[in-house]
């Protein structure tokens, strides 16, 4: 398939309110049921079902099956940054309608997970924290001393890019992403640093994460 074909199909995948809103339910890097994603989307389960298998077929989204069940999930980091970029390269966001989505709105502004990683300003913020740190460069490159700030917390890097930039799509400029961002991801969950608000995607520092934080220096 050549560039533009390729091109043509995302764009069309993703060009459909629908299809576009199960991606963007599915970038908190968990994997949903059809029947959680309908009534995500406000919409019947036989028409996500067919949506769904569009966005398996398309390389988008992929399938895992435990009895009856059906989960799907984002085929992987790289769909996420995919997404992520192509929402901050859309142009200023459209303000909310409505106070719920307007809390909805600044919440995952503030804090979110972009797949497995962080996002929103929380995310901004750590990046901060870390190129302050010199555990980053400006690149978000992993620095000789950030290896070994990492290893101490327990990170054993494997096959997956060690640490990349994904652009931000409320904050218009890259947090980190990568098996570096994963793992920190990670890591602040199990502390009980970072948790999510609701069922959505946004996140919030706890009062024992601003502390973690301030041990490890990434605020002062």
């Amino acid at each position: 398939m050549g560039v533009v074909e390729a091109l043509v199909q995302v764009a069309s995948l993703l060009a459909d309110n629908t299809r576009a809103a199960l991606c963007g339910a599915l970038l908190d890097g968990r994997a949903w049921t059809a029947r959680e994603l309908a009534q995500h989307a406000g919409v019947a389960a036989s028409t996500v079902s067919e949506h769904l298998t569009r966005l398996v077929e398309g390389g988008l989204l992929v399938e895992h099956r435990q009895g009856r069940h059906r989960y799907v999930a984002l085929a992987g980091p790289h769909v996420a940054e995919l997404l992520e970029s192509m929402a901050a390269f859309a142009g200023p966001r459209v303000p909310p309608r409505g106070l719920r989505a307007a809390a909805v709105s600044e919440a995952m502004a503030r804090g979110r997970t972009c797949y497995d990683h962080l996002a929103g300003r929380l995310g901004i913020a750590l990046k901060t924290g870390l190129v302050d740190l010199g555990v980053v460069n400006a690149e978000l490159a992993i620095s000789e001393p950030g290896t070994v700030w990492l290893k101490e917390l327990g990170f054993e890097p494997g096959k997956r890019v060690l640490s990349r930039a994904c652009l931000d799509w409320t904050e218009r400029v890259p947090h980190l992403a990568g098996a570096a961002g994963a793992f920190l991801c990670g890591t602040f969950f199990e502390r009980g640093w970072v948790r999510r608000i609701g069922t959505s995607r946004a996140v919030l520092l706890t009062p024992e994460g601003e502390q973690g934080w301030r041990d490890l220096g990434l605020v002062s």
